[in-house]
């Protein structure tokens, strides 16, 4: 039968295709094939991987989990910046600070504060940074009553955690950075209140004998 006879017979339902033997068997095995893996199925949840604690026989001491890298820092470590003296419990709701409070403290805390805090909170503490005048959220200011009865470690927590809209600085600040920086909010808070008659018989010569304008 030639090609149009057998196309001609086809539309009319008369004809028979007659494979060889070799090429029914081949057709066979692939239908059994395709049938096959047609019915498996790798889900994301079902992977080739090892359980926590399985052993293993890929490496030499059995275990399938390894150790850190030597001279890596396991996620979530405590560094030695973070431990001590230095590092205030902040469960605490303490008002003193791990160390004494010297004017290079807060020398170092104002220009910390100024480099991480002041494009939010603004230089004096009011909570009118550039960026809130970009548009964004402003913080609160640093002189309502509730921040000035605020014990110190709250100032070290938000800075360390993160509180609202403010992302955490522990990552990037160090604790005695932070610790200088909390100090140099309590200096913003008392320059609020303070008067005359509270500064040093040294340093108030020194203030009334400056020109208006000029620090001493």
């Amino acid at each position: 039968m030639d090609g149009e006879t057998f196309l001609s017979a086809a539309r009319h339902g008369s004809a028979t295709l007659t494979l060889p033997s070799g090429a029914r068997a081949l057709l066979f095995i692939a239908v059994s094939l395709a049938a096959l893996f047609s019915g498996c199925r790798r889900d994301m949840h079902v992977q080739p991987r090892y359980n926590p604690y399985d052993p293993s026989s890929f490496f030499a001491d059995g275990r399938s989990a390894r150790q850190p890298v030597p001279g890596t820092i396991p996620r979530g470590a405590v560094l030695a910046d973070d431990a001590g003296p230095d590092r205030e419990s902040v469960t605490t709701r303490s008002d003193t600070f791990p160390f004494p409070v010297t004017r290079a403290v807060l020398d170092r805390g104002r220009e910390r504060y100024n480099i991480f805090c002041a494009p939010c909170h603004g230089l004096a503490g009011d909570g009118d940074g550039m960026i809130v005048h970009r548009g964004f959220q402003a913080p609160p200011s640093y002189h309502i009553d509730s921040l000035r009865r605020a014990p110190a470690s709250h100032f070290f927590e938000v800075i360390t955690d993160g509180f609202g809209a403010m992302y955490p600085y522990g990552y990037r600040v160090p604790p005695r950075d932070r610790w200088a920086i909390v100090a140099y909010i309590r200096a913003l808070q008392l320059s609020r209140q303070a008067n005359i008659a509270g500064v040093p018989e040294a340093e108030r010569q020194k203030l009334m004998s400056a020109p208006p304008g000029t620090t001493p």
